[in-house]
């Protein structure tokens, strides 16, 4: 399995993909940072938990974990990216015919499906500290125009903070990219398996929420959104997903192990 991650991860680490998804990552937990601290006053709302509007007040960003809330906030965004990149690199195997290759070298399509799924998840891993370091970053530029103290930032509350949210959004990331990757062996299409994942989870989802606010409760993308922001309901939005990706898992294993790849 050790060869079949290294074999990965040089695939991800292709200039174009690695340096443009960790752009993009830093450059969305930048902006929905500086959107929190600049639209501080805004009376609709400055952030988002779900397909809820929330005010994020001055008062809330000088607390320890107000340094994290941006990041907290990019989640989505940033499990987009995760959703993409798992999706892309699993069905591009299919589209592309490598995969007949692949199996020659590792016959065990088990360990090929696991190696492939370890090093995304490293690099995802990688890429959410480029997310956290880019929100703090701009927190701190932005903080005084905005009136907003930092003293808070720099205590042991708030490093508990930084290392419970960027956990949190990890674990969110991963949700997503393993939906992306489940997509991706269903479709083995990148751009179907991109269009419908990110549609769903970005348009869809926000539709049925605003109508049916029950719903909330059950569709995933708003139940990782919990989990990355650290929401009410954490614990049962966690246990809610991980059986929701547990039955993922199960399912897109068993179609990548018993499907014909001439197919």
């Amino acid at each position: 399995m050790i060869k079949i991650f290294r074999a990965e991860w040089r695939k991800l680490r292709r200039p174009t993909l690695f340096f443009g998804s960790l752009f993009a990552v830093g450059f969305v937990s930048a902006m929905i940072t500086a959107f929190i601290f600049i639209l501080i006053d805004a009376p609709t709302g400055n952030a988002k938990e779900g397909a809820q509007a929330m005010v994020v007040t001055r008062e809330m960003l000088a607390l320890p974990e107000g340094v994290m809330i941006g990041f907290a906030s990019s989640g989505a965004l940033l499990g987009i990216v995760a959703l993409s990149v798992f999706a892309a690199q699993t069905a591009q195997e299919f589209s592309l015919g490598t995969l007949r290759n692949l199996l020659v070298r590792q016959p065990n399509r088990i360990k090929l499906l696991m190696g492939k799924y370890i090093s995304m998840i490293t690099f995802i891993a990688l890429a959410v500290v480029v997310s956290l370091i880019s929100a703090i970053a701009i927190a701190y530029l932005l903080a005084g125009n905005a009136g907003v103290s930092t003293t808070a930032w720099r205590s042991g509350d708030a490093i508990k903070a930084i290392l419970e949210s960027y956990g949190n959004v990890f674990i969110a990331a991963i949700g997503y990219g393993t939906i992306g990757m489940a997509l991706g062996i269903y479709l083995r299409s990148p751009i179907s398996a991109i269009s419908i994942g990110v549609g769903w989870l970005l348009v869809v989802e926000n539709i049925i929420a605003a109508a049916w606010k029950a719903s909330m409760n059950w569709l995933p993308g708003q139940l990782l959104s919990v989990i990355s922001n650290g929401g009410e309901n954490y614990g049962a939005a966690l246990i809610k997903i991980s059986v929701t990706l547990i039955l993922l898992v199960l399912s897109f294993t068993y179609i990548f192990k018993r499907r014909d790849v001439a197919n």
